[in-house]
């Protein structure tokens, strides 16, 4: 059985691939079934991990009486499927996004917003990268003196960026320039480390290809 599904592995892989040459019925069987797959493999989990134990247990076991809302609304999602009662679905759609809204909200302001916060409240000048530069002169200890130096100033210029109501021109042009190319830095590295996940899956799927299918290695 290990072999029969490295084998089907192998094939649904090199069926992916195979969009790289153009697209073909091949690639779009692999497609399809990854689709159908992925939905229905999220739809188990969701049904033995949240709806069975969350709700549909505590509804027959006679507890908690007021998860009797969610499953009406659970249920009113199905509307969607008809013509005629479709409009019904709005209602917890509209339910679902308010809440996820509002929780989206929280959950960015605390994770994201304030740690960016803090993260940017720093000395000009470090005491601890002056101590290790004491400790250990070299040119990375050298460095690291200027960390917090370069945080301050590029923080500095991309808020004078953001900072619209004073014309970006004079000083405040070059500080606003000095922000944009940051930004593009910043931007570029994120683009970069998405490009390096993928480049990463395609060379885990080839060493997959390479070594457990064909054996070669």
């Amino acid at each position: 059985m290990d072999v029969f599904w490295t084998w089907v592995a192998a094939l649904l892989t090199l069926m992916i691939l195979s969009f790289l040459y153009k697209d073909n019925p091949f690639f779009k069987v692999a497609e399809h079934l990854f689709v159908g797959l992925a939905a229905g493999y999220v739809i188990a989990i969701e049904f033995f991990n949240v709806f069975k134990p969350n709700l549909w247990d505590p509804l027959v076991a006679g507890k908690n009486w007021w998860l009797i809302i969610p499953f009406v609304l659970g249920l009113m999602m199905f509307t969607r499927f008809s013509k005629k009662y479709s409009w019904i679905s709005r209602w917890p759609l509209a339910y679902m996004v308010g809440i996820y809204s509002g929780m989206a909200v929280i959950g960015f302001t605390e994770g994201d917003l304030m740690r960016q916060v803090q993260a940017s409240i720093v000395p000009p000048v470090s005491s601890e990268a002056i101590a290790g530069f004491a400790a250990h002169p070299g040119l990375l200890t050298a460095l690291n003196i200027f960390s917090n130096p370069v945080i301050v100033f590029g923080l500095i210029c991309i808020l004078i960026y953001f900072f619209f109501s004073l014309e970006h021109r004079g000083t405040a042009g070059f500080f606003a320039r000095v922000g944009t190319g940051l930004l593009m830095v910043g931007f570029g590295a994120g683009y970069g480390y998405t490009v390096m996940t993928r480049i990463a899956l395609l060379i885990d799927r080839f060493y997959f290809l390479i070594s457990d299918w064909l054996k070669l290695v």
